[in-house]
C-alpha cells in the first residue's frame, strides 16, 4: 500500500552527519561529535604563535580555542565581549555569531581576547561588505547579515564545496515558497551539539532556532561560514531542489519530488544501519 506524503510541515529535510574535527593540523571525519578543537601552530617557547578557525566553527568553539590559545580561563574570552567593541551590523544586537571569520590570526605576546575578537569581526567586514557580496544579496532581496545566516546554513549542512549553491538554492526555494526550512544544523545549534540525527523530541523544541517549527530564517547565523559558502548564498545555481540527502559519503542528493526523497532518505537509513552492524561486530 503507498504511504500517504505528509504535509509540508511534517517534511523532513535534512539527514546528514559528516563532521570534520581540526585539531593540531590533523583533519578527522567523524559523526555524532562535537567540534571544540581548533589549530594551534606552531609553537615558540611553549606558547602557540598563530590560531586557526576553521571554517564553520561556533562562537562558543572559537571563544573557547581563543581561552586556551591565550592561557586563560575558560569562559574569559565570552566574557570579554562587553568591552571588546566589535563593529558588527545593527542586526546582530550584539552577538559575533557568524562574524568570527575562519582564518589564521597572529599571537602576540599582548594579544587580548578583544583584539583578537576584534581582528576576527573586522576580517569578516571586510569580506562581507564587498561589492560582490552586497550586491549580490540585494540581487537576492536580501541584506548581509541575511545572507550571512543563508551562508553559515550553507556551511553547516553541505557535505562538500560542490554542493554548498545547491543547498543554498533549497534555502532559497523554501522560502520563496513559504515553507519551513527544516534543517537539522538549526536543531543541533539550539540544542549546543552536533549529531547525526535529530528526533521527534528534538523537533519539538521551543527555540527561536527550531527551523520545523519556525518559519523564515533562524534570527542569527549558527556558525561562522567561510567565503565559500557566502558565495554560494548570494548567487545559488538555478534548480527546482527542495530537499536533499546524503546519503553517504559523496553522494548527497537533491530533488524537488518528496517521493524520491523518501526513497533517498530509506538507502540513507539503510546504510546507516548497515554501518552499525559493522561497528558493533
Amino acid at each position: 500500500m503507498q504511504k500517504k506524503t505528509p504535509p509540508p510541515s511534517t517534511i523532513r529535510l535534512t539527514r546528514r552527519g559528516r563532521i570534520a574535527l581540526v585539531a593540531t593540523g590533523a583533519v578527522v571525519v567523524g559523526t555524532a561529535v562535537a567540534v571544540p578543537l581548533l589549530i594551534l601552530a606552531p609553537v615558540e617557547d611553549g606558547r602557540p604563535t598563530t590560531l586557526v578557525i576553521p571554517e564553520g566553527r561556533r562562537a562558543s568553539q572559537v571563544y573557547a580555542a581563543v581561552d586556551k590559545a591565550l592561557a586563560l580561563p575558560p569562559g574569559s574570552t565570552k566574557k570579554s565581549l562587553a568591552k571588546a567593541a566589535l563593529r558588527l551590523p545593527n542586526d546582530a544586537a550584539g552577538n559575533p555569531e557568524g562574524y568570527l571569520f575562519p582564518a589564521t590570526y597572529p599571537l602576540q605576546e599582548k594579544t587580548t581576547p578583544e583584539k583578537l575578537l576584534a581582528l576576527m569581526v573586522d576580517t569578516a567586514n571586510a569580506k562581507f561588505n564587498g561589492a560582490p557580496i552586497t550586491a549580490g544579496a540585494q540581487r537576492n532581496a536580501m541584506n548581509v547579515y541575511q545572507a550571512v545566516t543563508i551562508a553559515s546554513i550553507v556551511q553547516a549542512e553541505a557535505a562538500t564545496e560542490a554542493d554548498m549553491g545547491k543547498v543554498a538554492r533549497v534555502v532559497s526555494n523554501r522560502l520563496e515558497r513559504g515553507m519551513p526550512l527544516q534543517m537539522d544544523s538549526t536543531i543541533n545549534y539550539a540544542l549546543g551539539r552536533s549529531a547525526v540525527r535529530t528526533t521527534a523530541n528534538d523537533r519539538r523544541i521551543d527555540s527561536p532556532y527550531n527551523s520545523y517549527q519556525r518559519m523564515g530564517l533562524p534570527p542569527t547565523p549558527i556558525d561562522n561560514p567561510g567565503e565559500e559558502a557566502m558565495r554560494a548564498a548570494v548567487n545559488p545555481p538555478p534548480g527546482d531542489w527542495l530537499y536533499f540527502v546524503t546519503v553517504r559519503p559523496g553522494d548527497t542528493r537533491f530533488t524537488a519530488d518528496y517521493a524520491e526523497h523518501q526513497r533517498n532518505v530509506a538507502e540513507f537509513d539503510a546504510h546507516q544501519k548497515e554501518d552499525g552492524a559493522r561497528a558493533a561486530g
